[in-house]
């Protein structure tokens, strides 16, 4: 999902300025015309052309950030990871330029092969294609997994496309200011056409003309296979009411995501991690207690990953399966998971379960959550996810009055403004404490209602 008004970031190419360098961190802050400066560490400057290859670009403990860039140094960056809460974007030196089948990384020599493309002869088939273009230089070539089974002219367009753009983008930098954007990547519609539509894809519908025009002139040029399979949606009916969307995305946005056998999971997203819980629920077995809780986690591993993809969830994932006893229900278990995770586009990583009984994994996180993009903090709460309950504000409004009293000994008597639910409290089941502080004080207190925007709040009056 993405705003109009407020496009990802990621992929996007920049002319940067260091703004500052911290050995501590061994990272700095570029400056590349956002609100915040964006973070780039020291593993993702790119090395020397002597030290480049297609699998290890990883910075060594000798090669320290002082020694890689310097305060006021013009940058050519990439942002890879989006701004996050209140972290600035995440950038990297090594440019990379995706098209349809290939990803072009220009000035590294080497072509790479995806791991999901496991017939050896085609990856070889592959390869020489790449190599034995005339025009290759010092560029890398990482072949993508929709390249398996396509032509030869087809993997040279692709290229040729590519050493264009990059060649573009070159003979910008020069006259391009500082903190400018050189290059800026697809709209989502565009890069869900470039990366995730495959073989299995029967439709892709659009609910609007001038963007369907877009979408089939852009898969005319790129994927013109595609094309056939582009319909504009014209049915009365609202595109996302017809095929029940919305309806998914507010299920996606539930802290409880309910399993088919009456299990439940409880999903938790906080700033350093997502946390998991995996419950039973009304899901009772029909043999025993171990089979019962094996089902149910096999269920729920499934479910995971779904849930990780359509919430777009990542970084440090926190799962609580229901504890199980046997180690082979331990070792099938995350078989699952790992097998339910070869569907998913971002990278991620797996640990055995731990000695408390949890799992421990990884997902890449690039862009937004989409409860971060469709939500922001609740303003009775502010972000906390409760409020205060209506007997521990009647409490800080008797502990309120106190207080008052004695810094203001001239008030002739005290007026409460609260919610309704509040002032019931105090007239009803408080009534007695409320009584006691009237005696201690010596003054009348009186009780109206009012219609405030948060339970929490509250006013004492001075009469």
């Amino acid at each position: 999902m993405e705003r109009t008004n407020k496009r990802g970031l990621v992929g996007n190419i920049y002319k940067g300025r260091v703004a500052r360098v911290l050995p501590g961190m061994q990272a700095a802050f570029v400056d590349i015309g956002l609100d915040r400066a964006a973070f780039l560490h020291a593993s993702d400057i790119r090395l020397t052309p002597g030290e480049d290859n297609c699998t290890t670009r990883q910075v060594t403990e000798e090669r320290q950030i002082s020694t890689l860039c310097t305060e006021g140094q013009e940058l050519l960056v990439q942002v890879v990871k989006d701004p996050l809460g209140t972290k600035g974007a995440r950038l990297t030196t090594q440019i990379s330029l995706p098209s349809r089948y290939l990803v072009l990384l220009p000035g590294i020599d080497c072509v790479g092969v995806s791991q999901r493309i496991e017939n050896e002869t085609e990856r070889l088939r592959l390869r020489d294609i790449v190599h034995n273009y005339p025009n290759f230089n010092a560029n890398g070539v990482i072949i993508r997994t929709a390249a398996e089974g396509v032509s030869a002219a087809a993997l040279i367009s692709d290229l040729e496309f590519l050493l264009r753009l990059s060649k573009s983008i070159q003979d910008r930098i020069a006259s391009a200011p500082l903190k400018s954007i050189l290059y800026e990547d697809l709209p989502l519609a565009m890069r869900c056409l470039r990366d995730l539509v495959g073989a299995t894809v029967e439709k892709i519908l659009v609910d609007e003309q001038e963007s369907y025009e877009k979408i089939v002139h852009f898969a005319e040029q790129l994927v013109p296979y595609l094309v056939g399979h582009i319909e504009l949606h014209t049915r009365e009916i609202p595109l996302f009411d017809f095929y029940g969307i919305d309806s998914e995305i507010n299920k996606a946005l539930e802290r409880k995501v309910p399993l088919k056998s009456g299990g439940y999971l409880i999903i938790d997203q906080t700033e350093a991690m997502t946390t998991i819980d995996v419950n039973t629920g009304a899901f009772v077995g029909r043999h025993n207690l171990e089979e019962t809780i094996f089902k149910t986690n096999i269920e729920a591993a499934t479910a995971i990953v779904r849930q990780l993809r359509i919430r777009n969830l990542g970084g440090i994932i926190i799962i609580d399966f229901i504890d199980m006893l046997e180690d082979e229900h331990k070792r099938q278990l995350l078989r699952a998971l790992e097998k339910a995770l070869e569907r998913d586009h971002a990278k991620s990583y797996v640990s055995s379960v731990s000695s408390l009984g949890l799992v421990e994994m990884t997902r890449q996180r690039t862009r937004e959550s989409l409860s971060h993009i469709l939500c922001e903090p609740c303003p009775m709460c502010r972000g906390r996810g409760f409020v205060k309950s209506v007997e521990t504000v009647a409490y800080e409004i008797l502990r309120e009055i106190l207080r008052e009293a004695r810094q203001f000994n001239s008030a002739e008597q005290f007026l409460i403004l609260a919610v309704q639910e509040v002032i019931d409290l105090l007239r009803n089941d408080e009534s007695a404490s409320l009584a006691e502080i009237t005696a201690l004080i010596g003054k009348p207190i009186q009780l109206q209602p009012e219609l405030f925007s948060s339970q929490e709040q509250f006013d004492v009056v001075l009469m």
